[in-house]
């Protein structure tokens, strides 16, 4: 999944000389929480609601002048995504940076905006859990075959993958984490469970012998 299949096509942005109380005005009437700072056709900053809360309180350094400017408040310079960056990608570096939203330019033009908000909803997406679904919690061993088997078991039973997910534990093994089209999943998982497959969901699983 691409960040541009997820964006906020054509966002809503200002420019420097706007002021803290338009800016709040608009965040407020528009229920958004972060505008990119446009000058000139290119992006030269990023103000949030908790920036201009900030600048606004009794506690900012200066007293608030109701003519002051977003220029005086705004992030620069500004962390970007590109349209057809990995989801993931941005994922991470909003998580390492701490930062709420990226907005997203194709050379200068700011074409969308995506927030936590959207990587939450793409991470729903991808997990396929709004659709009637079982869900399976495998520990795979490390050795080569392992999905193979696992696959060729679903394909038996004629059940389909609504969506998979994956990632390696310290331990060396690797988490799996299926979506499948049934919800009669504890047959099936006492049936892996007998083929050896370690079972972490559904809980209790019995083997059948």
């Amino acid at each position: 999944m691409l960040i541009k299949e997820i964006m906020h096509k054509n966002p809503i942005t200002i420019s420097p000389s706007t002021t803290l109380c338009d800016a709040y005005q608009l965040m407020s009437e528009k229920k958004i929480r972060h505008l990119p700072v446009v000058e000139n056709g290119k992006l030269v900053g990023i103000v949030t609601d908790r920036d201009l809360r900030l600048a606004t309180s009794r506690l900012a350094k200066r007293p608030f002048d109701p003519k002051d400017e977003v220029r005086g408040v705004m992030i620069s310079p500004v962390i970007t995504a590109s349209p057809t960056e990995p989801v993931e990608a941005a994922a991470k570096t909003m998580r390492d940076l701490k930062i709420g939203s990226l907005p997203v330019v194709e050379g200068d033009e700011v074409v969308g905006i995506v927030t936590a908000v959207d990587l939450l909803d793409a991470m729903i997406m991808l997990t396929g859990v709004r659709r009637p679904s079982g869900r399976l919690d495998i520990r795979l061993s490390d050795r080569p075959g392992e999905l193979a088997r696992l696959s060729q078991m679903l394909a038996e039973r004629k059940i389909n993958i609504h969506s998979i997910l994956s990632y390696p534990e310290d331990s060396g093994k690797t988490r799996l984490v299926l979506r499948v089209n049934t919800m009669e999943i504890r047959p099936f998982a006492a049936d892996l469970c007998s083929a050896g497959f370690e079972i972490l969901w559904p809980l209790h699983i019995s083997c059948v012998k």
